[in-house]
Order: C-alpha cells, then structure tokens, then sequence
C-alpha cells in the first residue's frame, strides 16, 4: 500500500467517514497517476493532491474539533469527486476560497497541528509526484504518532 493509501486509512477511521470520503476516485488517485497516460498526468497529479490534503485536514480537525477545517475538507471532497479536470478544481475550490482564509483565522493547534498544517502547505505548494510522495510518507510517520485523545483528557 503506498503511503498515500496509507495516510487516507490512517485520517479516515469512522465507518461513517470511511463511507463518505473514500470514494473510488480518492482510494484509486495514485494508481490513477501511476498508469496515467501523458495528457491526463496534471488531471490525475491534482487528485491526488486533493486527497492527501484532505488526509491532512481530518487529522487536524480531529485534533483540534476545529470546524472549519472540516468545511475545507469537505470543499476538497467535493473538488475531488465532481471535477474532471484541473480547470474544474480550479473552479470548485475558488467558489468557496475564503474557507480557507477562515480556517486559518483564530486557529489554535499545537504543536503536532502545526506539524499537520505545515505538511498541508507543502501539499498545496507540490509540483511533482515524487514531493506528494514525500508528504504522503511524512503525514503516515506522523499520523502514527498522534494523540487525539489530550483534549478529551482535559475536559
């Protein structure tokens, strides 16, 4: 299993979660890219991208119940599993960009959030499979590490 399969099992445990967020087209992204003939690489590059930043913001938003993350999520869902083209995820996400700015306003995490959001930001920032690769593989290391159950301790 690559590590991008691997970090979507990983953020996406609740049967529930599992049912909505791992379509095909999220599980299958990175065999897509693989075997992707020329013409449809940037299309299928884009999805996987798509589903390893949704990888990460489930983790932070399990972190941190933070909302707005999860409106993002669930934006980048959406790209994902309507779009059929990069133009078309270009268009899904810049309807809805200020959730992103929301997210990032007021937003609390600690230190491990800020290790999740960091790997989010070299998501977005990726311009090659190999540099997916290496964020898929350092979010499955660090999503391994994790402690989701601090704020349920302190209440």
């Amino acid at each position: 299993m690559s590590p991008y399969e691997q970090l979507l099992h990983l953020a996406f445990t609740a049967p529930n979660d599992v049912r909505y967020y791992l379509t095909p087209t999220a599980r299958q992204a990175h065999d897509q890219l693989r075997t992707a003939p020329p013409a449809q690489r940037p299309f299928r590059f884009e999805q996987v991208r798509l589903g390893l930043a949704m990888s990460l913001l489930k983790l932070v938003s399990e972190l941190g119940d933070h909302d707005a993350s999860r409106q993002v999520l669930d934006l980048l869902h959406r790209a994902l599993n309507e779009a059929r083209s990069p133009e078309d995820i270009d268009r899904i996400v810049s309807r809805d960009a200020k959730l992103f700015d929301r997210m990032y306003e007021n937003l609390y995490v600690n230190e491990e959030g800020e290790e999740l959001l960091n790997l989010f930001g070299r998501t977005l920032d990726a311009d090659a499979p190999e540099l997916l690769e290496e964020v898929a593989q350092e979010g499955v290391d660090l999503a391994r590490t994790l402690d989701f159950s601090r704020d349920e301790d302190e209440e």
